[in-house]
């Protein structure tokens, strides 16, 4: 592979070459990308462009240069580019857009990587439900902690709103998943109520993992669930932190201890019939 000099991208010729979604300020300093040296070209290519991430040269919507300035750039071959490019993709940072107004762009962050990368791990097995449970008791204690300090008039609304339509689907017999799903966009809200993105991105892959749980495990209807979140909401709408968490907490060791439970059970069957 031919190495060529370092190249210093000068802002005026980089928004040239990638015709930029939108305006960026005068005063930010050029993009900075060098020759790689490596048998592994395609990593330091990533690790290159998730450096100008960092530096903020390069934001949520910018559009990459062509593949053809890249390569140049980077000294390598398309397909090493490329593959650079898709591990990228993979990592929830970049999005490849293929057609004439296609490219490379920055994605928005979403937190898409945490979760699929979650998501796998249980799959794969290095999370076990236990674990999962656990960590929902923990996470979820945390959250509520955080929200009913910081929780708006809204977020109380949108709370309450949320019970509503959990209990008129539970008298309209609405499929379980649909059910299921109200009763976890609960969680959701109250996540959001933290004002804090961490939480909130956490409380999503908890969330994403444990719906594909209570698939496996089958479906399953309890009705101590909405006297729950009434009991919850009195203390939340309080103010009184210790003691809606503490219900939120007793709710949710009492549904994990019935969830892995039918878990065994499945395991059993599963084990019989093997």
């Amino acid at each position: 592979m031919e190495h060529r000099r370092e190249t210093t991208v000068k802002r005026a010729a980089f928004a040239h070459a990638v015709g930029r979604t939108r305006a960026r300020a005068s005063s930010l300093a050029p993009l900075e990308f060098r020759p790689v040296r490596t048998t592994r070209a395609f990593e330091e290519i990533a690790d290159q462009i998730r450096r100008e991430l960092s530096r903020r040269r390069l934001r949520a919507g910018d559009r990459l240069p062509p593949e053809r300035v890249l390569a140049e750039q980077f000294g390598v071959s398309r397909n090493t580019l490329r593959e650079a490019l898709r591990s990228l993709e993979n990592s929830g940072l970049l999005r490849l857009q293929k057609g004439a107004t296609g490219g490379a762009f920055v994605r928005e962050s979403t937190g898409e990587a945490i979760i699929t990368g979650l998501r796998d791990m249980f799959h794969l097995g290095a999370i076990q439900p236990e674990h999962l449970t656990e960590a929902r008791v923990l996470i979820e204690s945390i959250v509520v902690r955080v929200a009913c300090d910081r929780a708006t008039a809204d977020d109380v609304a949108a709370l309450n709103a949320n019970i509503e339509a959990a209990e008129k689907a539970a008298r309209g017999k609405l499929p379980f998943y649909e059910q299921a799903a109200l009763h976890l966009d609960f969680h959701r809200v109250l996540a959001r109520a933290t004002r804090n993105p961490v939480m909130s991105i956490v409380m999503e892959a908890l969330i994403d993992v444990m719906q594909h749980f209570i698939r496996e495990i089958g479906q399953t209807r309890n009705p101590w669930v909405m006297p729950s979140r009434r009991r919850f909401m009195k203390h939340f709408e309080a103010r009184n932190a210790d003691a809606a968490a503490a219900e939120m907490e007793q709710h949710l060791e009492r549904l994990n201890r019935y969830y892995l439970s039918r878990w065994k059970e499945k395991d059993r069957a599963e084990a019989a019939n093997g």
